[in-house]
């Protein structure tokens, strides 16, 4: 959560920070206005509130994106969470058929098909 005392720098690095720690890879600063938003609020603010652990924001993104049929975003989600070690393959696997249930069968084979391309994409990398 932003402090008075934050600097926009202090801001802007505890954003890139959580993006790191929730993607796996090294964020560096980037260009324009939406950039700014989604470093400072969406990852500094949002993604650092204590209520929520970073698995569990992960389990409620995969759902939303899956229910929009956004699963293409949702493929760097699981990448993600599998890099981190936040979701097994097996529980990868299961939230697919969960969301089978709620979201529609379509939408959750297609998120079925993208965690067994992530997969495959994943053990090919070790």
């Amino acid at each position: 959560m932003t402090t008075n005392e934050e600097t926009p720098a202090d801001l802007r690095r505890r954003g890139l920070a959580k993006m790191t720690e929730v993607y796996g890879w090294e964020f560096e600063d980037g260009p324009g206005e939406h950039f700014a938003v989604t470093a400072d609020h969406l990852f500094a603010d949002i993604w650092s509130r204590p209520a929520l652990t970073v698995r569990e924001r992960r389990l409620l993104l995969l759902g939303a994106l899956t229910a929009q049929g956004n699963v293409d975003v949702a493929e760097i989600q699981i990448g993600a969470a599998l890099r981190n070690g936040e979701l097994s393959e097996e529980q990868l696997r299961e939230i697919a058929l969960f969301l089978c249930h709620y979201v529609g069968w379509p939408a959750g084979t297609k998120l079925d098909g993208t965690v067994g391309k992530v997969i495959a994409q994943e053990r090919r990398k070790k």
